[in-house]
């Protein structure tokens, strides 16, 4: 399945706070971990994370630092820091408030698959 491009967009933020909430990472781990935090389903690359990385430190919602690692190489890890666990909830609030919402309407709306070519809707609650 491919997950469409503003969807991964939008759901970048949250994923990666909550990721650096588990404890500081760098880069290829964040995205190691994102990859198997879907199932696959997410194939984050470089280029997608590292400007989330920038503009998420430029918030102040994470801080980076050097470290030189195991194998001698140079790495940048990023920590999570108390505004960005202050903006962690609120997405996380924001993100549940969309998840309800989406399972409420799959609910109440009978939506064929691609191959039918009409949408029946039962009447959406308070409506």
């Amino acid at each position: 399945m491919v997950i469409n491009k503003d969807l991964m967009a939008a759901s970048s933020t949250p994923i990666v706070l909550a990721i650096l909430a588990e404890g500081d990472s760098y880069g290829y781990a964040i995205l190691k971990r994102v990859r198997e935090l879907s199932g696959g389903r997410l194939e984050w690359t470089d280029g997608m994370l590292y400007p989330v990385l920038h503009r998420l430190e430029r918030l102040g919602h994470v801080e980076a630092r050097w470290e030189v690692g195991d194998s001698g190489r140079r790495r940048k890890y990023y920590r999570i820091t108390p505004r960005g666990r202050a903006q962690l909830a609120d997405e996380r609030r924001q993100w549940q408030a969309v998840d309800a919402t989406l399972r409420g309407i799959w609910q109440a709306l009978v939506v064929p698959g691609p191959a039918a070519g009409r949408v029946s809707a039962a009447p959406l609650p308070g409506g």
